[in-house]
């Protein structure tokens, strides 16, 4: 299920990940443990673009 604000979750989890605060092997800790607290800070939703979207099965 997709919640609300979770990109916004995700990208402030993977920006500690960018700034060496947490290890690349956390975020799969992170995301397994569907524990909100867990994450990294939401980041503001102005500037968040969704670009493309590639689904294999779909040409």
């Amino acid at each position: 299920r997709f919640l609300r604000n979770m990109v916004r979750a995700i990208v402030g989890t993977l920006v500690e990940v960018g700034k060496r605060k947490l290890k690349t092997s956390d975020l799969h800790l992170i995301i397994q443990s569907q524990n909100r607290s867990t994450a990294g800070a939401s980041v503001p939703a102005c500037g968040l673009f969704l670009t493309s979207v590639i689904y294999p099965y779909i040409k």
